[in-house]
């Protein structure tokens, strides 16, 4: 009896469709699962008040920007609503935002280990680091609805709009941090433009204040930031007749969502096949 000496390659094609990518996705979507609940695990272990810091860090920068814009600059005078329930709407999506991009852009770096063993569709990473700061924001919007019980404010029907602007935001960030995780992989400076990114978008996103103090000149060209319509958007949502956006502010903002998360991922399947050879 002969024994066959045959030997076999196993070859991975990196130049798959579109159907296949996404296919491919689906069939490791416990791979998915288990990142993300292990970040989510990474992020609060040996921590003494855990999860409870998804709560104290949005609160205590709720309550500076509060005194800052509100008390300092005096640009409560402009709303309708409690200032700080405007700051607390503005904030809790930004914070998921500089977050969830942070953590995305270096997502890659962080698990060079796991790239460079077994293959798997690499926007997995990314993607799973960006659910886990979701959850943070879920856990966040307790103080929204504390806020709204000590102020007697009781949101409208308006707030089932919700969702669709936190998947905007979830869109947003899902097109920023597998760009930036892609470049992050070639280019190593990116782990410091990453923080730039986030302390200067702050500033240039409606965060303290609203699109009302823009000048009607501007308003429409600071929209391109998408976080302006996903921050306006929320806090209409929660606020209903006493907060009115101008609806072009929306679709500048959603257009801009679209091209960004075009972008992210176009670039992110594109540099995908050379990961493990660089990282």
């Amino acid at each position: 009896m002969q024994h066959s000496d045959q030997k076999f390659d196993l070859i991975i094609d990196s130049e798959k469709g579109n159907q296949s990518y996404w296919k491919d996705i689906f069939q490791f979507k416990s791979l998915f699962y288990f990142l993300s609940w292990r970040d989510f695990l990474v992020r609060y272990k040996q921590t003494t008040i855990g999860v409870v810091w998804a709560l104290i860090r949005p609160l205590l920068t709720i309550l500076v920007f509060t005194y800052v814009f509100g008390n300092v600059a005096k640009l409560d005078s402009y709303e309708s609503a409690p200032y700080i329930l405007i700051v607390c709407c503005g904030m809790l999506p930004w914070q998921f935002f500089a977050n969830a991009f942070s953590e995305a852009g270096n997502s890659l770096i962080n698990n060079a280990n796991l790239l460079s063993k077994v293959y798997f569709p690499r926007i997995i990473v990314p993607i799973s680091t960006i659910m886990v700061s979701l959850i943070d924001l879920m856990i966040s919007l307790i103080i929204v609805i504390v806020l709204f019980i000590y102020y007697n404010y009781w949101p409208s029907a308006s707030i089932l709009l919700l969702p669709i602007y936190l998947l905007q935001g979830v869109l947003v960030t899902i097109g920023m941090g597998c760009w930036f995780a892609s470049l992050n992989v070639r280019y190593r400076d990116f782990r410091y433009i990453i923080p730039f990114v986030v302390q200067f978008g702050l500033y240039v996103t409606p965060v303290g204040f609203t699109t009302k103090v823009i000048g009607t000149k501007w308003v429409y060209l600071y929209a391109i930031n998408p976080m302006v319509g996903v921050i306006e958007g929320c806090r209409s949502a929660f606020l209903g007749d006493a907060y009115k956006v101008d609806s072009n502010i929306m679709w500048i903002s959603l257009a801009s969502t679209l091209a960004i998360l075009f972008l992210g991922v176009s670039t992110f399947k594109k540099m995908e096949k050379h990961f493990a050879d660089i990282i």
